[in-house]
């Protein structure tokens, strides 16, 4: 399990980096998506609740180094998620196509949702998503675009973790 959170760990190094100095860089893209939230959403429903706070966790600690949010706030988002989405893990067939989409449109919209409920608490601190807004829509279409390839690139260290439950036996 060691091993595969180290996998992961540079799995989300790789990711942030790509989308702060690559993506967030191209000037017609509207938003930038979030692949490391898919990232931490396929290691969740893959590997369970445990792993799926790890790598939401992981996730957000790098993220609140690369950003100007107030520390933690990407950290406790993330590891809410991966908590929560970690409760199926090995129920649902991830390795279709539709069924990415659908965790990444929940992932998006429960991201999206936690902000909002703590910007509530510090409106002055926080800025919130607007549902409505040009830029939600962006970020949740490019999300749900991307899932399929982000699930399909993560099920390659998906050897990692099982040869880590095959070594300790």
């Amino acid at each position: 399990m060691l091993k595969y959170f180290f996998v992961v760990l540079g799995c989300h190094l790789g990711f942030a980096l790509f989308e702060s100095a690559i993506l967030s860089n191209i000037m017609f893209l509207p938003v930038v998506p979030d692949f490391l939230l898919l990232c931490s959403l396929y290691v969740s429903f893959a590997h369970g609740r445990c792993m799926g706070v790890i790598s939401g966790f992981s996730s957000g600690v790098i993220i609140d180094f690369l950003s100007g949010c107030p520390f933690g706030l990407n950290s406790l988002l993330r590891t809410v998620i991966g908590y929560i989405s970690g409760f199926f893990p090995k129920t649902f067939n991830i390795k279709t196509l539709l069924l990415p989409v659908l965790i990444a449109f929940c992932g998006t919209f429960s991201k999206c949702f936690l902000i909002s409920f703590i910007s509530f608490f510090y409106p002055n601190i926080v800025n919130s998503y607007n549902l409505f807004s040009k830029l939600f829509f962006s970020e949740l279409f490019f999300n749900c675009i991307f899932a399929p390839v982000m699930f399909k690139f993560m099920s390659i260290f998906d050897s990692v973790y099982s040869d880590m439950g095959s070594s300790a036996v």
